[in-house]
């Protein structure tokens, strides 16, 4: 079965993580970290990051990839592919390079 990270962030990237999901192996789901929301600035994570925690998947949450002790850990995972969607960040060339 294919070893897949997955990136993304909002509602629309959900769909695409849970057909994932569905006919892969996703090792990794990353995301933006959780964030402040409505009048009284409660924090909320992520819709991406509420499903991999659904499917007990493994969330990194940097609030920036490139230099991050996420960034090191995600280059040390045994994977085939990487799929992104919306993720809302530069990807760096070391992570682009992987598969």
């Amino acid at each position: 079965m294919t070893k897949i990270i997955f990136m993304g962030t909002p509602d629309f990237s959900t769909t695409v993580l849970e057909m994932l999901i569905a006919e892969h192996d996703v090792i990794a789901v990353v995301t933006q970290p959780d964030r402040p929301v409505g009048r009284k600035r409660v924090m909320t994570p992520p819709p991406v990051k509420k499903v991999a925690m659904k499917y007990d998947l493994p969330v990194y949450q940097p609030e920036k990839l490139s230099g991050s002790e996420e960034l090191e850990q995600l280059l040390q995972l045994d994977v085939d592919l990487i799929v992104t969607a919306a993720f809302g960040q530069l990807l760096p060339e070391s992570l682009l390079a992987l598969p």
